[in-house]
């Protein structure tokens, strides 16, 4: 199991190169960075999108992809080192690769006709198609589609017209070929451009899905036309508002017959059309940048119903439709929005999923970069900062809380190589690039403000910025100097080396230069293992010892440098990587980037758990910080050495009260990524009963407690509507004032201000929404504001006044505006309707004074749909990897088990130990369950006494500490010793209890002290024996045996595997398995039940043994448990549902009465950890429990070869003890 934990990843952009790099099938999308390819997939539970797979196999920039019409699992993609591959998406594995394309490939499309064959074209052709298997397998040429006259810019296959294709070419003229027919080369250039010479490039092109011969065709100059294939003639011309404009991309809408869509190149405007009119229906300006891709989800993602009503009909049915007849509408009206999705590729890199019914994004990854990352740093005063540097000539700075990127560089800078931030709050970062010297970027401003160009338009490798000296920048470059200046240009040295210099930096320590005089002549150590240049070298600041490479060879790997040993390599990149970058407050937290234009943030807490556990433990200081020399002793264990680790210790020795509180919570937050653990810790202070005052300014933007929201949201509201908007805006993609004062409406909205929501609404002119609701704050306030929307429009002298004046009962008013419009007929005919009592105001009666007698039952109501809601945001954040912030969720509202439980599922376990240290007793069931498994984890060779003082921190904790001194395999003196710290008998005393309780028939007492004994295989004997009474009876329950079972588990390895044990160890096996399989029901652990259930039967079937349990029982209690639970796991979607047989209720029934509940309730629900949410580039295993792919973290079994993920492994050894390989040996995943 790999030591380094991924923790956050920052995904690429996508490319804005070349045309056909973003693609959609069913429930999935794709685009291309420049080195891999992202696909997103929809979650049906959430109904949204979510990075499913990195496919990474090109070595040179993708120039195209298309997905297979016939089969959704496969797509093919095309790249500049002339390669092709064929991919299946869900087993995210190559399926075939086509080497040597004869160049280039351009574009690239399956052939529509046969799913076997994918055609590709480079230049000015020829067409090669390449089919897959087959017979017919290999390479051919079209037989006409070559020898063109200008270079190909792409093709697209008729999906209804076999055979039929189109080229578009650079020139501004199609080429049109069909089976049977004469091929129409160059032909349909635009009409200013007959007989010219000049070209206007093809930027998109697509056959109307509806017909055999029409196609849209748009040209970078001359806009957009449809086009008849067969007569060769234009049909029609598209208008657009204005001259200026220019399409780079377009797409149909299947929903919506005769609809297309449209993205701008230069402003990201998105462009609603009907081929029966020439100009847009509508216009969204989405971004600030232009597009670069589009693409038309065919199957949108389904809403999710709330009402238990029967649906109203679709509002957004196409006015093309036959099902409804479209209504009476203005002419812009006319066309409703249709229901797509489309996905939208940016300039900027860009990535979104715009719904144009609800005209809003349902997934938007606003910005990435798009070629290599060269260096990363974080910002100094502010670490929830990172700051990238890219080929692509930008930089971009994150928020790795959030992993979204907030400022971006203006861009244009060729490439920049390195970066460095100014010291303090000065919010500039100094930038070095490979041909135009070295700038000063201001982040706030959003604008370069300083150039350097002493180093010419050599490319300068390496910029550093004092931290000491905030004038002065150094930068070294390829011609070999490295030069000192000043901020405002002034040189202060010029250093010369003999060759390019790539690397500088500042001395760090206190104003003083430290010489190291290296008196051996000799290499001291040689780290071996990559297996390509490294480039990116990090110490680590707190433990002297550990060194981090990165290197070509797409690895990053930590060594231990006291003896050479590679600690553990990391292979989730996708190719070279560059920087390496360490958090400032949190040590342990490190940023890497790489060519596959990714950055990827890692923890590297899990190489320090023993260090961890002492914190935990209250272990002296000197088992937790000490100097470096002892450190870097031979096999000392790990001990912190560095600023952050000793300002801790500096800060608590400046307090005399709630000590272990602060050490806990500071120790925590230094060891912990970011992500949501200082989140955890201010939630918890705010249980504590901690001063208001004292929480963080930033605490409002997470998740608050229950208590604060109201006021902490209003005050959002109220500075929303009043800030004004600087210069230069808010950074990236930075909201108008409409959109803040929209915000904030919202939010008064969700708090029940509705009329702070309607005067807002009123001043953005949204009369309609604001009326819509205005009863609910009184009918005489909405009487009010109806009078004011009739003033305005009289004065507009609008008829939509008509209906506000009538509502009112404001007769005056309308025939005053009738009358001055010489509407004399009108303003009769409503006098005289009032006259009549047809037009009356609202009656506006006063309460009746009759009590409400529910308040405190509406109150309870409320409170329960609170904390149901929690949960299920909480279950949200949880099946994203976060389960730090699904414990927010769970104590915002006071639930501290579920809090605590989704920590422990989350395999947080320090964290789970340290937060319910410090909650106290109403956390402790939960807490003691976290000390225990942690005791697990420390059962190694080198961390018994750590188990044991984390055991003896439970109370009543012998029965734990039994177990433990009953696996510890010391010698005899050893063994005495820990017996001794666990206050048990030695070894020879424990074997005389352990016969007298025999003989008195105490079975689990015998058992217990057996296993202490230097005989524990007596206690296998007398427990298995019971095990098989129990298991013999009708009436035995899961924990009249388990209580035993699990103790059985904890003889020592050495002893189960003897000989002589064979037999006792294949009923042990076979007992676990299936009592294990019975607890993973109880806790909903439902990926792994079937495999406990496979593997009992297994050990049964290939062992003999004399045991009650039988296959056919195994078999039985499966089948009624998958068809009892299979209608609770059901999604509308999948196929129709059989009820189950009688005889399977029954043996469900049976099954249900002997598990009983699980005690702590927060723990039912499969484990799910940080990162198994995000895909890497390292090698797809297998799991060989499933038989499935594993998506996130891979735990290796004892045969260094078996495969299962991290989460069934945690699962399984959470309920049986032993591997999966049925060997005997323990499982320890923790």
């Amino acid at each position: 199991m790999s030591q380094v934990k991924q923790v956050g990843l920052l995904a690429a952009g996508c490319q804005p190169w070349n045309k056909d790099v973003c693609v959609a099938s069913g429930d999935r999308f794709a685009y291309c960075a420049t080195l891999a390819i992202y696909v997103y997939q929809l979650d049906h539970r959430y109904n949204e999108f979510k990075l499913y797979a990195i496919m990474s196999e090109h070595k040179k920039t993708i120039t195209a992809i298309s997905w297979c019409p016939h089969n959704p699992d496969m797509f093919a993609s095309a790249s500049a080192d002339n390669l092709i591959i064929i991919w299946n998406v869900a087993e995210q594995k190559v399926i075939a690769r086509l080497d040597n394309t004869k160049g280039i490939p351009a574009s690239l499309s399956w052939c529509w006709n046969s799913g076997e064959a994918v055609a590709f074209v480079s230049h000015r052709g020829p067409l090669y198609i390449w089919t897959i298997s087959g017979a017919d397998c290999g390479v051919a040429v079209h037989k006409e589609a070559h020898s063109f006259l200008s270079d190909i810019c792409l093709f697209r296959w008729h999906s209804r017209k076999k055979g039929k294709v189109v080229f578009g070419h650079t020139d501004g003229s199609l080429s049109i070929f069909q089976p049977g027919a004469k091929s129409q080369k160059h032909v349909l250039r635009p009409e200013s451009l007959e007989g010219t010479d000049e070209e206007d490039p093809i930027t998109a092109l697509e056959w109307d899905p509806l017909s055999t011969d029409y196609l849209l065709v748009s040209n970078l100059h001359n806009g957009i036309r449809l086009v008849d294939s067969e007569s060769l003639s234009c049909i029609t011309t598209f208008s657009f508002p204005s001259a200026a404009a220019s399409v780079q991309c377009l797409a149909w809408v299947p929903s919506a017959p005769g609809m297309f869509i449209t993205g701008d190149s230069q402003v990201g405007v998105l462009r609603v059309w009907n081929v029966s009119r020439t100009t847009p229906i509508d216009n969204f300006k989405l971004k600030k940048t232009g597009f670069h891709a589009l693409h038309v989800l065919s199957s949108s993602p389904k809403k999710k119903c709330y009402s238990t009503h029967s649906p109203s009909k679709n509002h957004h049915t196409s006015s093309t439709s036959e099902a409804i007849p479209p209504p009476t509408l203005s002419q812009n009206q006319a066309f409703s929005l249709p229901p797509g999705h489309a996905v939208c590729c940016f300039m900027d890199g860009g990535v979104g999923l715009y719904d144009m019914g609800e005209k809003k994004w349902n997934f938007l990854r606003d910005l990435g970069h798009v070629e290599t990352i060269f260096d990363c740093k974080f910002k100094p005063d502010d670490p929830n900062l990172l700051a990238t540097a890219s080929f692509d000539g930008t930089i971009k700075v994150w928020d790795i809380n959030t992993l979204t990127a907030v400022y971006t560089s203006p861009g244009n800078e060729g490439v920049i190589y390195s970066l460095s931030w100014a010291p303090g709050d000065l919010n500039c970062i100094a930038g070095a690039t490979s041909r135009n010297g070295a700038f000063i970027w201001d982040v706030k401003k959003g604008k370069t403000v300083t150039r350097f160009n002493e180093h010419g338009k050599n490319g300068i490798f390496c910029i550093a910025w004092s931290h000491k000296d905030s004038k002065r920048i150094a930068t070294c470059s390829g011609d070999g100097f490295c030069i000192i200046r000043t901020i405002d240009g002034k040189v202060l040295h010029r250093y010369k080396h003999p060759a390019a210099v790539f690397g500088c930096d500042w001395s760090q320590n206190n104003n003083t230069v430290r010489i190291w005089d290296y008196t051996q002549d000799a290499c001291i150590n040689v780290l071996s293992g990559h297996k390509a240049p490294v480039r990116g070298l990090m110490w680590n600041t707190e433990v002297p010892y550990l060194l981090i490479s990165g290197s070509w060879d797409y690895t990053i790997r930590v060594w231990d440098t006291r003896d050479g040993t590679c600690l553990d390599t990391v292979y989730d990149h996708g190719a070279d990587v560059y920087g390496l970058t360490c958090h400032p407050n949190r040590p342990f937290t490190m940023a890497s980037c790489s060519r596959d234009s990714t950055v990827r943030l890692w923890s590297l807490t899990p190489l320090i758990s023993p260090l961890q556990i002492n914190i935990l433990a209250d272990q002296q200081w000197e088992e937790i910080i000490g100097n470096t020399d002892r450190a870097m002793a031979s096999d000392a264990p790990p001990l912190l050495c560095g600023k952050v680790s000793r300002d801790i210790k500096q800060e608590l020795d400046k307090i005399a009260s709630n000590v272990r509180i602060k050490k806990l919570r500071w120790f925590s937050e230094c060891l912990s990524p970011p992500g949501g653990s200082k989140n955890l810790w201010d939630l918890v202070a705010v249980l504590k009963d901690q001063d208001d005052s004292l929480l963080p300014q930033n605490y409002c933007k997470g998740i608050m407690h229950m208590k604060h929201l109201v006021r902490f949201k209003t005050s959002k509201a109220q500075e929303l509507t009043t800030v004004k908007m600087s210069k230069f805006g808010g950074g990236v993609g930075a909201p108008s004032k409409e959109e803040r004062l929209k915000e904030a409406a919202e939010i008064h909205l969700r708090l029940g201000q509705i009329q702070r929501y309607c005067e807002l609404m009123v001043e953005l002119g949204e009369w309609d929404k604001a009326l819509s609701v205005a009863p609910g704050v009184s009918m005489k306030y909405w009487r009010k504001l109806m009078q004011r929307r009739a003033d305005q429009l009289i004065q507009e002298g609008n008829d939509e006044v008509i209906p506000y004046c009538i509502a009112t009962g404001d007769v005056k008013k309308l025939v005053s505006f009738f009358t001055s419009r010489g509407q004399l007929n009108e303003a009769l005919l409503v006098t005289q309707a009032a006259r009549e009592g047809n037009i009356q105001g609202p009656q506006i009666s006063a309460p009746n004074g009759a009590a409400c007698g529910d308040g405190n039952n509406k109150s309870e109501d409320y409170n329960d749909l609170l904390h149901r809601v929690s949960k299920e945001l909480a279950e949200w954040y949880f099946q994203d990897g976060r389960a730090v912030l699904a414990a927010c969720c769970h104590l915002a509202v006071n639930d501290i088990e579920l809090a605590m439980s989704n920590l422990i599922r989350g395999n947080e376990l320090e964290l789970a130990v340290c937060v319910g240290t410090v909650l106290g007793d109403s956390a402790m069931p939960v807490t003691n369950y976290a000390l225990e498994l942690l005791a697990r984890k420390c059962m190694s060779t080198t961390t018994w006494d750590l188990a044991a003082d984390l055991l003896t921190m439970i109370p009543d904790s012998e029965p734990l500490l039994v177990k433990l001194c009953a696996f510890y395999p010391g010698s005899t003196a050893e063994v005495n010793d820990l017996h001794e710290k666990c206050h048990l008998p030695t070894l020879e005393e424990c074997l005389q209890i352990a016969e007298t309780y025999h003989n008195e028939g105490e079975t689990f007492q015998a058992v217990k002290y057996y296993l202490l004994s230097p005989v524990p295989e007596k206690a296998l004997l007398i427990g298995l024996l019971y095990v098989k009474e129990q298991l013999s009876s009708h009436d035995w329950t899961l924990d009249s045996v388990h209580g035993i079972l699990d103790l059985l588990s904890y003889i020592r390895t050495d002893r189960l595997m003897l000989h002589k044990c064979s037999e006792f160890r294949n009923e042990l096996l076979i007992f676990c398995g299936y009592i294990a399989a019975l607890l993973a029901i109880r806790r909903h652990y439902n990926s792994i039940v079937p495999a406990l259930y496979e593997y009992t039967s297994q050990l049964l079937k290939r062992r003999e043994v004399t045991v009650p349990t039988q296959i056919e029982q195994l078999s039985a209690e499966l089948d009624g448990w998958r068809a009892c639970t299979h209608s609770a796991s059901k999604s509308f979607e999948d196929l129709p549902y059989t009820p189950p047989s009688e005889s399977q209720r029954e043996v469900y029934s049976i099954l249900l009465n002997r598990i009983k509940e699980e005690p702590i309730k927060g723990l039912i629900g499969p484990d799910y950890v940080t990162g198994s949410n995000l895909p890497s580039h390292s090698d797809v295993h297998t799991s060989c429990l499933t038989g499935l792919r594993i998506q996130g973290p891979v735990y290796f079994l004892e045969d260094g070869k078996s495969a299962i993920s991290l989460n069934d492994a945690l699962m399984w050894a959470k309920v049986n003890p032993f591997s999966p390989l049925g060997t005997g040996i323990r499982l320890n995943p923790f």
